[in-house]
């Protein structure tokens, strides 16, 4: 309708990488591409624009339906763009927009009254304005607020604290002998307990899993420190992609403190009534505790958890009952084969 009856629409034009905006009329399509390039010095064979939106092309018949100052995005052959979302994608890279982004936060909160945009943005600025990248304490020295003097960097104090909850679980392994009656399942059960703790130190007590400076393969977190919910016991992935930084500020490694290393099977309700049962009629070294290790200490059966994403409820998941003993058969095999090799428990 512009091109047929010779008038000129207005537009706003900006390119893929900049934020300023230039107002541009035209009264079609061939005509906004030749304006445009010239103006952002762009090649204009294989020049291309889109709404800025949702990064829909702008055709000659689309651009007729256009309203008036409708922000273009002028891309070059070899570029797209998917809406928005690219704008996004350019401002998280915090190499190159972490200040601008820090200061345009600020400006917005103190004049904010949305509750909701209040938090998106406090969370920002939270999140950029860390100290990740600091290691030692005289670096950042705020991060060892409250903790022990003898540890002098993150990562030796991340990997206490994994220790320290694999230490926990040992723990109460341990006061489930309180339960036993009959002393000779007492008996085994202690062999087992030593055998357990053994395989525990021998593997620093699994705190690898927090610490940044371990081998990809053994650590739940990236090299810069961010961990990411692994969802539910009984889901997949986190729906609602929580993560957090502990290394980045002292508020987060609280925060942190809350999430759970949660097990899939569960360690009261389940792995150490199983473990006692198999005692029951068996020897110590008649049990598979390559297995049960596994279930209680290791990512095998662990997800690291946001605090939401913790169901307290009954899992109503099982021990394998295949694996429960070291030949992979039932107890009535198992006894029937009294000189079988016998596991060292030390």
């Amino acid at each position: 309708m512009f091109g047929l009856l010779g008038k000129t629409k207005p537009v706003k034009i900006r390119g893929y990488s900049e934020n300023r905006k230039y107002g541009v009329a035209a009264k079609n399509v061939k005509e906004l591409l030749k304006k445009s390039c010239k103006l952002l010095q762009l090649p204009v064979s294989g020049a291309h624009l889109c709404l800025y939106e949702d990064g829909t092309i702008v055709t000659e018949e689309f651009f007729r339906t256009l309203a008036d100052n409708t922000e273009l995005v002028l891309l070059s052959k070899e570029q797209t763009w998917s809406g928005v979302a690219c704008d996004i994608g350019q401002l998280l890279n915090t190499d190159r927009h972490a200040d601008g982004l820090i200061e345009a936060a600020k400006a917005l909160l103190s004049d904010e009254k949305s509750s909701k945009r209040r938090k998106i943005l406090t969370d920002l600025l939270h999140n950029l304005n860390d100290n990740s990248d600091l290691e030692s304490r005289e670096e950042d020295g705020d991060w060892f607020t409250g903790v022990d003097a003898r540890f002098k960097t993150k990562s030796a104090y991340m990997k206490f604290n994994c220790e320290s909850r694999i230490r926990g679980y040992m723990k109460e392994l341990d006061d489930a002998t309180k339960t036993i009656q009959k002393a000779k399942v007492r008996t085994e059960f202690l062999k087992t307990s030593k055998c357990l703790t053994e395989m525990l130190k021998s593997a620093r007590y699994n705190g690898c899993y927090f610490d940044r400076t371990e081998k990809e393969l053994h650590r739940l977190c990236t090299r810069d420190g961010w961990f990411t919910c692994q969802g539910s016991f009984d889901q997949t992935v986190c729906q609602t992609l929580h993560s957090i930084n502990p290394y980045g500020s002292r508020e987060s490694r609280i925060v942190f403190s809350t999430w759970n290393l949660d097990h899939r099977i569960e360690k009261k309700r389940t792995v150490i009534p199983a473990l006692l049962e198999a005692l029951q009629n068996h020897k110590s070294a008649d049990v598979n505790l390559d297995y049960f290790y596994q279930l209680l200490f290791t990512r095998e059966n662990l997800k690291l958890v946001h605090i939401v994403c913790h169901k307290k409820g009954q899992h109503n998941l099982e021990c394998d009952p295949k694996k429960i003993f070291r030949n992979a058969s039932d107890a009535k095999k198992a006894k029937r084969k009294p000189n079988v090799k016998k596991r060292r428990l030390v």
